[in-house]
């Protein structure tokens, strides 16, 4: 694709104009123009995703509109986001999408979009630009991560791409925000301002430091308001946090409730509360610490059980070979430790919602880290 980009327009000529001229010896000019000489062969090879980067100014913006037809209008309305997806689209689908660009709190498909952070506004606007594309045109995004913060942005990036390359879908993005690069992973590159195009490998997203800890239970009040389920915990709970960063940010946290086991076997330890902060949602960190702690309590003899019922978790863990399928989801009830008075008495409730059961079968920590890492005194510090 070769183009020559310009762009022409009148200049003022008011007496403030001249003033302005005079002061900072402008050339007196009756038009501006700007031109760009664009070299994109992106004819060349397949690809799926392009970063259009560059400072302000530098015509990011022009040439995404004149090479790619520009950004298509989104426009909100609903009482809920979740209304404004297509009447078309089924409950699962908008689920899904949504989930993939790491936007997961529940309670926010319900608010209007006007209320939502500008975290959770860029990934629901990024979930209805995905879901309401077609395969014959790219996906065209203008100011891309330009309003949110920095480690949304690169989270936010990574979640993007996956969602494209999953889907066999060609994205185009212009940003001023190199710091996206290596999450979004770009097939190719061009600035404006050099007028360089260059092809690129995907590689892997950069690592992140995550460090998970043993917490007091006032950590939840953190977490709380972002469950998909209720806010509400039993004072029981064994509190974990996931760190993550440089700067250790509470990310994620996993609430353990002791639950007796009247068949035979190990004991049980399951999973009651698991969530992830919105800004650090779609880098699957629910399920590193949900890992840590199956292989944690696994090596100290205990069964590990999680008892999802948000859709993304459900298909998540059945994905994945570090879980077993007990129950389907709905069929709770016959997981087999009975109606005690206990259970119920521990804030555990079988009925009401269409929870699955899966059992951590994978590797386990070693003895001493596992102990250690329970009982509080050992922080397990690792990479993602």
């Amino acid at each position: 694709m070769r183009v020559d980009v310009e762009v022409e327009s009148s200049i003022s000529r008011t007496t403030r104009a001249r003033q302005l001229e005079a002061a900072f010896d402008v050339p007196a000019e009756e038009r501006h123009r700007l031109s760009w000489r664009v070299n994109l062969p992106i004819e060349d090879r397949p690809w799926g995703v392009g970063l259009i980067v560059g400072p302000s100014g530098s015509g990011k913006s022009t040439i995404l509109n004149r090479c790619f037809g520009g950004e298509r209008a989104i426009t909100w309305g609903g009482d809920g986001v979740v209304d404004d997806f297509p009447a078309e689209a089924s409950i699962e689908v908008v689920q899904g999408v949504c989930s993939a660009v790491g936007f997961n709190t529940i309670p926010a498909y319900l608010r209007p979009f006007h209320v939502l952070s500008n975290g959770e506004q860029f990934r629901v606007t990024m979930a209805r630009r995905l879901l309401e594309s077609t395969a014959d045109a790219p996906i065209v995004v203008d100011e891309f991560t330009s309003v949110v913060d920095r480690q949304v942005a690169k989270i936010g990036a990574h979640a993007v791409q996956k969602w494209v390359r999953r889907n066999q879908r060609q994205f185009i993005a212009a940003t001023c925000h190199y710091d996206v690069l290596d999450w979004l992973q770009p097939d190719w590159t061009f600035e404006p301002a050099t007028g360089m195009f260059a092809w690129r490998s995907v590689q892997p997203r950069p690592s992140l430091p995550i460090r998970i800890s043993k917490v007091a239970y006032p950590a939840w009040t953190l977490f709380a308001p972002f469950h998909y389920l209720t806010a509400e915990l039993n004072k029981a709970a064994q509190c974990f946090v996931l760190f993550a960063g440089e700067d250790e940010i509470p990310a994620a946290f996993g609430g353990v409730l002791h639950r007796p086991n009247y068949n035979k076997g190990p004991q049980v330890k399951g999973l009651s509360r698991l969530v992830t902060l919105p800004d650090w949602q779609g880098l699957g960190l629910a399920f590193v610490l949900s890992d840590t702690l199956g292989a944690a309590y696994r090596s100290q003899g205990f069964y590990f059980h999680t008892y999802p019922a948000h859709p993304a978790l459900i298909v998540g863990y059945d994905k994945s070979p570090n879980y077993e399928l007990r129950e389907k989801p709905g069929n709770i009830v016959n997981s087999g430790y009975g109606q005690n008075a206990m259970l119920r008495d521990s804030g555990w409730r079988p009925r009401g919602r269409p929870n699955a059961v899966f059992r951590y079968v994978g590797p386990k920590l070693t003895v001493r880290c596992a102990a250690s890492l329970l009982a509080g005194s050992h922080h397990l510090v690792a990479a993602v």
